[in-house]
């Protein structure tokens, strides 16, 4: 059975969790407990220790979501919390994110997401688990292991190293704001801020609405990655949706804000990337698919959606494309064919 805490002071959202997940509590699949707030949140875990997701609202009277999700880092690393937030509030949303959260939802909250989302998070809680326990059974390990070296393996950064990494299909997207540069010049430092947030709100949205997942935020630009059943088109679909929300954009100190964006699909490699000395790792994606992506992106020019020709064969009955031709690409023997999305 999974216990999962919920975090919320809604009172009609215990009503609705309970209604729609009445099957798996019936079948004793799940067993939820519920908290008004993070500082109630923080005492029903001390109460019940066998609590293996937190889902947790980030705007909550006495202790917030955010103050929570830092909480349950530093008290209990092994505990994963998916946070829910209002539609559109990037900046906590990428707070949130950068602070550990293992995923988000978005109210108002769509239980089939909801229940896809849980499903996620408890294969990965079951994986670290299963693991740790195999590791402190084995009486060998114990024999020539000292006990300290066994109590950092539940740390958070043992516990991202025992993820596998996988190879996998899916679809990359680079999305960059043109010139954004030139403005972060020549404005205030909280203009730009807010002007970026604004941007990548509008972008995030777009790209939630088509089932993608906000990979990273680098700079000026956003990388998203497309899984599952016709990624590639969802993904296109995304992009156009991006660019004609952006292009309807007003004008603000004196900017007009374009996008240029690459797209390429492919096997790629997903997991865990980055430094466990450092304690800093991400779950990414890498390989010459994200590469080739990325580059696109850089060959594009602005307003321009450009997919190479292996993704235009895939599309072409699709979507109004326009061929380039041959580029040349950074680290590329050859040259790419390349082919602008129109709609």
């Amino acid at each position: 059975m999974t216990k999962i805490l919920v975090a919320d002071d809604e009172a009609d959202l215990e009503t609705l969790i309970r209604q729609k997940f009445r099957q798996k509590i019936r079948e004793q699949e799940y067993q939820f407990v519920f908290a008004e707030n993070g500082r109630d949140a923080l005492e029903k875990i001390h109460l019940h220790a066998d609590i293996d997701i937190v889902l947790s609202d980030i705007n909550m009277p006495e202790m917030d979501g955010l103050t929570l999700l830092s909480k349950i880092g530093e008290l209990h690393p092994l505990l994963k919390t998916v946070m829910v937030s209002a539609y559109g509030d990037m900046e906590n949303i990428r707070t949130a994110m950068n602070s550990g959260a293992f995923d988000f939802i978005t109210k108002p909250v769509n239980f089939e997401d909801l229940e896809v989302t849980i499903a996620k998070t408890i294969k990965q809680v079951l994986q670290i688990k299963n693991t740790i326990k195999a590791i402190k059974e084995n009486n060998i390990l114990k024999m020539y292991v000292d006990e300290n070296v066994l109590h950092f393996m539940e740390s958070r950064e043992y516990e991202s190293s025992l993820t596998d990494n996988e190879t996998i299909d899916a679809t990359v997207v680079f999305i960059d704001i043109c010139g954004f540069t030139s403005i972060s010049e020549k404005e205030a430092p909280d203009t730009v801020v807010k002007l970026l947030n604004d941007y990548f709100d509008v972008m995030v949205k777009e790209i939630i609405a088509q089932n993608g997942i906000i990979d990273k935020f680098i700079g000026d630009c956003v990388m998203a990655v497309f899984k599952g059943d016709f990624h590639l088109d969802r993904a296109i679909d995304a992009s156009i949706a991006i660019r004609n929300s952006i292009n309807n954009l007003p004008t603000e100190n004196g900017f007009s804000p374009k996008v240029s964006i690459g797209i390429n699909s492919g096997e790629m490699i997903s997991g865990n990337i980055g430094s466990a000395t450092l304690k800093r790792l991400d779950f990414t994606v890498i390989g010459d698919t994200v590469n080739t992506s990325q580059r696109l992106q850089s060959a594009a020019g602005v307003g321009q959606i450009v997919i190479p020709e292996k993704c235009y064969e895939k599309v072409k009955k699709s979507f109004k494309c326009e061929k380039i031709g041959a580029i040349s690409l950074k680290n590329k023997t050859e040259e790419v064919v390349i082919y602008e999305v129109i709609s």
